[in-house]
Formats: structure tokens, C-alpha cells, sequence
């Protein structure tokens, strides 16, 4: 189900009705009130048990609200404030996961009618053991439902951060970085639901996709990726023999980058690394335009590593995953290539990942970057004089792009940034590339060479992509 605003206030039936539970309404305040306690994240709960027990519709239903609850959460909260008889008041978990559900369909949802929303809504907050509070649910809902809609200007950081239900502190930190046009449009995406994008295992499974009633555009940046606009590639025979996989197109960038067909500044690549795999879709990428070469792929986390053996097990022998940290690498000029695709905030996939804006804070910059810092430096000793590290991030933030890599620069006289405008050419030049992803991603070099991609640039994540050479 799509989620649209409302134009218009919506009408209530002048009688609250004993409201029957949905099983997709359950799901949903079930996931958001984990989340909301801190109990898990929503990917994994959407990916569990409970949700996928339920039909199809239901599904669909239920992630429609979850995410769309926690991307507009901000803005739900401060709706529903100034109509509470004590605005400042604090409210138990489960009551204001049902106002925000509430609250979410009837601002958001055309197809489902107020009564329906309000209904629930009284009925979760009576299940969940509040049945005194049920009343104010409904009456606040109802309220809300009947409302002139509000109107938010997006010409300040605070009124953009409200309008875009976005931290304040992020938003005022990207409109000091990339001025108040980039900022609103990294809002924008963020609040958006992002393009399903899949690689294709050549060009044919595209036909066979299209055969199977699954229609496709060609991405904007690769020829091997496409974007699904009508169907669940999910339940092709392709999909389930790992020929389409889903996958950002910005993600598979990375790889493709890293991975350039041919030789790597004049000598062969025989071993390559890839520091932090998990799930594996990168290190496919790097089989792939390297079809000699041996991989070896690290994973600090043994149940997400088990994930990437199986997903690995087509390369056979050519790959080994190894439990590790890659910040305590131990592997010294072994590797001709290693790709560094580091843990990081995730602020440039908060369409994908909403709920990574209400758990974030400034602090967690710093943390991050000390880790990164220091799996860059570790892949540096990996690689062989003359070889490379493609570092990368889905982080908007300087602390974990730029300023990473001009610090571990400067405390290692035996490595060197390069620009990636070679490498944009090369790819151009063997059709990997489209010509129009080429000529975007030129205007996206930064002045140091490095590749910045902003949500709401291209039908993508956020990235922040950096070749650095070891030179000694």
C-alpha cells in the first residue's frame, strides 16, 4: 500500500464501533513497540516469524505502517501533542504506538478510512491493558481526523526538520554541509519509499523476469541493475537461484568500483579482501569482475557469517569467509585489492532505515569513526605496496567519509588518495557503466576525488566511496 497525504480533513462516523483487530495491525504494534523499547530493530522483526505467517496483504500492510509510523514519527508526535488536555504529558509505550498508528492512517493512508483507524487503534490500546486510556485514544484520533491539515514550511532547519519529521541536529548538520536545496532533498528521499533495485545475472534474466509478469526499468547508474516496478521478483525461479539478486544500486557502485574488470594500476588481481561482508552482495560483485581471483571475506558476527557462506557457496573453493574483527587483521601485504564497506551511521539510507534517525545520536559520530579509522588502517597493512583500498560508507556525515580518510592519510606517509574519475571512465568504457551514470557521478567527485552519492541525487542510498593506494 502506497502512503499519500491527505488533502483534506477526513469524516468520522459520529459513533466509536467495537473495532475487530486486524492481524496486520497486531503485527505492526507489535514491531513498533519492540523498537520503540529497544528490544530489536524493525528489518528483523518485518523478516520474522510473525510477520511473514501472514497472507500477502497483511504483509504488506503491516511493513506499510511500521515504516511509515517511524519515518514520520516527529511529525506525528507534535500533531498529536497539541491536541492531548496536557500536551507535556508522558504516555505509556503502548498508547502512543497507538496514536501514532492511528494517527499515521488517517494523515497518510487514503484508502483507509478514519473510522477503521480510530477503531483499531481504541482496540490495541485496550488489548495492550489500558482500557481507561482507550477513551482519550479516541477521542484525540478523532479529533486529528476532523482537523484542518497542517501546513509546515521547509525554509528553516527546525521547520524543515518538523515538516520532514527529521532530527533538528541532522538536519541543521546537512544544511551547513551541502546548503538548504541538498538538505531538503535528502529529507525528502528519506521519507520516500526507496526504488526496489535488483542485479540482473546478464542480460537474459531480464527477459525471463518480464516473461513472468515482473516489469523493469534500466537503472541509472549500472547496465546490469534495474529497478522492479510491478511484481514480487522475490517469488520468480530467477530470484530463488540467486540470477536477480535485490540489491542498492549505490551498493552494488561500491563493488563495481572496487572491483573494476582488468588490472589494477598495471598488475594483476590474484587476492582480495573484503574486510566486512556481510550479507555478500559486494563480494559477489568482486567474484564476478574478477573471475580468477581468491577471496577472502571476514564477518565479526558468526550468525551473519553463517548467512555469508551459504550466499558464498557458489564461488566454491575461490572464496574463504573467516570469523574476525577486520580491525585485528593479521594478514600483511597479502592482498592486491581490499574493499573496506564499514560499519557506519546508515544516515544515508533512512528511507530504507527509518528508525535510524530516533536512535542516533551526535555522539555516535566520534564512536563510529574510531572503528573506522581503524579497519582503514588495517586494510592498508593488507594490501601490497601498489595495491588498493576502496573505503565506503551509507553515511552522510564528514567524521566517518572525508575526515576517516584525511586522518589515516596523515598518520601514514606510505598511502595516497586517488582520484575515482579513472575509474568512472574505465567502467564508461567497458559498459558497466551508463553513459548517464557516468556524467552523474562526475558531478559527484568531490575536489579530493572521492565520490559523494546524496539521496535524492540519484534513485539511491547515500554513499560515500574512496580509493586510497598503499604506496610502500
Amino acid at each position: 500500500m502506497t502512503a499519500q497525504k491527505k488533502t483534506g480533513a477526513a469524516k468520522v462516523a459520529p459513533k466509536n464501533r467495537a473495532a475487530k483487530l486486524s492481524l496486520a495491525r497486531k503485527a505492526a504494534f507489535d514491531v513498533l513497540l519492540a523498537v520503540e523499547r529497544g528490544q530489536s530493530h524493525s528489518d528483523d522483526l518485518l523478516r520474522g516469524k510473525a510477520v511473514n505467517a501472514l497472507s500477502a496483504p497483511d504483509r504488506n500492510l503491516a511493513t506499510t505502517l511500521v515504516l511509515g509510523v517511524l519515518r514520520w514519527q516527529i511529525r506525528l508526535d507534535h500533531q498529536l501533542q497539541t491536541l492531548l488536555a496536557h500536551p507535556n504529558a508522558r504516555l505509556e509505550p503502548e498508547i502512543l504506538i497507538a496514536l501514532r498508528l492511528g494517527a499515521f492512517q488517517i494523515l497518510h493512508l487514503d484508502r483507509i478510512p478514519a473510522r477503521a483507524a480510530i477503531d483499531e487503534s481504541v482496540e490495541l490500546a485496550k488489548q495492550a491493558g489500558h482500557r481507561f486510556a482507550s477513551a482519550m485514544v479516541n477521542a484525540v484520533l478523532r479529533k486529528l481526523a476532523t482537523a484542518p491539515p497542517f501546513h509546515f514550511s521547509e525554509e528553516t532547519a527546525a521547520d524543515l526538520a518538523l515538516a520532514q519529521a527529521h532530527p533538528a541536529w541532522m538536519v541543521e548538520r546537512w544544511i551547513n554541509f551541502y546548503g538548504l536545496e541538498a538538505a531538503q532533498a535528502i529529507c525528502r528521499h528519506g521519507q520516500s519509499q526507496p526504488v526496489l533495485a535488483v542485479r540482473l545475472a546478464s542480460p537474459a534474466v531480464a527477459a525471463e523476469l518480464s516473461a513472468a509478469g515482473i516489469q523493469l526499468e534500466p537503472g541509472q547508474l549500472l547496465t546490469a541493475a534495474r529497478t522492479v516496478i510491478v511484481g514480487d521478483v522475490t517469488a520468480t525461479e530467477a530470484f530463488r537461484e540467486g540470477r536477480v539478486r535485490l540489491q542498492d544500486e549505490g551498493s552494488q557502485l561500491v563493488a563495481e568500483l572496487a572491483g573494476w574488470e582488468g588490472e589494477n594500476f598495471g598488475q594483476k588481481v590474484k587476492n582480495v579482501l573484503d574486510a566486512c561482508a556481510a550479507p555478500g552482495g559486494k563480494t559477489l560483485i568482486l567474484a564476478e569482475r574478477n573471475p580468477e581471483a581468491r577471496i577472502v571475506a571476514f564477518e565479526s558476527s558468526a550468525p551473519r557469517l553463517e548467512q555469508l557462506r551459504k550466499r558464498l557457496a557458489c564461488l566454491g573453493e575461490r572464496v574463504e569467509c573467516r570469523l574476525g574483527d577486520a580491525t585485528a587483521l593479521t594478514d600483511e601485504a597479502a592482498f592486491d585489492l581490499a574493499l573496506a564497506d564499514v560499519p557506519c551511521s546508515g544516515t544515508g539510507t533512512l528511507g530504507r532505515n527509518p528508525e535510524i534517525r530516533h536512535r542516533l545520536r551526535p555522539g555516535d559520530l566520534t564512536r563510529q569513526a574510531e572503528r573506522q579509522r581503524a579497519i582503514l588502517r588495517a586494510a592498508l597493512r593488507a594490501v601490497r605496496p601498489g595495491g588498493c583500498v576502496i573505503y565506503s560508507t551509507c553515511s552522510l556525515e564528514p567524521e566517518e567519509n572525508e575526515q576517516t580518510i584525511a586522518q589515516v592519510l596523515a598518520e601514514n606517509p606510505n598511502a595516497r588518495l586517488i582520484s575515482l574519475a579513472a575509474r568512472i571512465e574505465a567502467l564508461l568504457g567497458e559498459g558497466i557503466l551508463t553513459p548517464t551514470g557516468a556524467e552523474g557521478l562526475r558531478g559527484s567527485l568531490t575536489t579530493e576525488g572521492c565520490l559523494r552519492l546524496l539521496p535524492g541525487s540519484f534513485h539511491t542510498d547515500g554513499f560515500f566511496i574512496a580509493l586510497v593506494e598503499r604506496t610502500a
